[in-house]
């Protein structure tokens, strides 16, 4: 085990960097070793380029999605229907930015900078979550985000606190408990409106029938057209494939929609007492494909939005930046430059 481990660590190279490792294939099996084993890898250890930039590509797409997330739901902060709902909504935005922070800062332990990922989503050169290009047309959606597409979220996300990278799976520990209070909190608005007036029910039926299939989507492609799903549950990133997941989550969905009183929109969800699960119609693939590839109803608007809020920030970062700089120069005796020069 002390020779496994030593091959396992090695001073990880910049990402993107070539490799120089005459030990290679010894540095191999002991990373494949650990995966089996179930031992997180850990910044500092020897892994292999793809499982590097399989980390990348996904914590980047995640963190994506967190920020991109806001946006939806921060549109109805000034239009809430009471000061504790705008309360409850306000903190949940808020968490959103804070889980884009978590998981960016486990990207750059993969020697990523922030900057560049954020130049890829901003380019279009990444993706985030195509359930976030859809509108919010009605207070409803709030609740029927928090319900649908956060459980989703959960249903996906809590398997990664078991993910194979140490950094991710920290995150997500975090992560998973505030995105529990979040779909308890859509629960609980839905539920509202579901015994309201018979104008809030039909609001409520409305905006559920809107989210459920973009929320099935969420999972991902059905696991025959998945490109990465087999190798990322061969290197534990992933525990379960989209289609065992979409399946979870539509089986906790279903008792919970008729406590609501509401009607999930699949005229063929039925219970299959043979396979003790619930069968379901047909998802719109196309229409997944198609969002994705940037024409949904909020592509556009979406990443302009984000485009024009991190230009609009840059004041903030630049002060952050000479604060830091200057809180440094206090224990070091010496202060940079415009530059960036050390002067004396």
């Amino acid at each position: 085990m002390a020779t496994a481990a030593a091959h396992r660590t090695a001073g990880a190279p910049a990402y993107g960097a070539p490799h120089a490792d005459p030990d290679g294939d010894a540095r191999q099996r002991a990373f494949d070793a650990a995966v089996a084993a179930d031992e997180r890898v850990e910044p500092r250890d020897w892994m292999p380029d793809a499982y590097r930039a399989t980390l990348v590509r996904q914590i980047a797409q995640h963190a994506h999605s967190e920020i991109i997330g806001m946006q939806p739901e921060a549109n109805w902060i000034t239009r809430a229907p009471s000061l504790r709902r705008k309360a409850i909504l306000m903190a949940k935005v808020q968490d959103e930015a804070g889980h884009g922070l978590y998981l960016y800062s486990a990207a750059e332990t993969l020697g990523v900078s922030r900057d560049e990922l954020l130049d890829k989503l901003h380019s279009g050169r990444q993706k985030y979550s195509s359930i976030f290009n859809y509108p919010t047309l009605t207070w409803a959606d709030v609740g029927a985000i928090g319900w649908l597409v956060d459980g989703a979220a959960i249903t996906n996300q809590v398997p990664l606190c078991r993910c194979s990278y140490g950094p991710y799976a920290r995150a997500m520990v975090r992560v998973c408990k505030e995105e529990s209070f979040h779909q308890r909190q859509g629960y609980e608005l839905l539920l509202a409106l579901s015994r309201g007036t018979p104008e809030q029910h039909a609001m409520a039926q409305d905006a559920v029938d809107r989210w459920w299939w973009p929320s099935l989507m969420m999972f991902g492609p059905p696991d025959d057209a998945s490109q990465h799903s087999a190798q990322s549950m061969a290197w534990k990133i992933k525990r379960h494939s989209n289609d065992e997941l979409r399946q979870r989550f539509v089986d906790i969905c279903v008792p919970q929609a008729e406590s609501l009183g509401l009607t999930l929109p699949d005229p063929d969800l039925k219970w299959n007492e043979e396979h003790g699960r619930h069968d379901f119609g047909a998802i719109d693939w196309t229409e997944f494909w198609d969002v994705l590839k940037g024409n949904g109803p909020c592509n556009e608007q979406r990443l302009t939005q984000r485009r024009r809020a991190h230009d609009e920030g840059a004041w903030v970062r630049e002060a952050a930046a000479a604060h830091a700089a200057k809180h440094a120069a206090k224990h070091t005796g010496k202060h940079t430059g415009p530059t960036g020069v050390e002067q004396a």
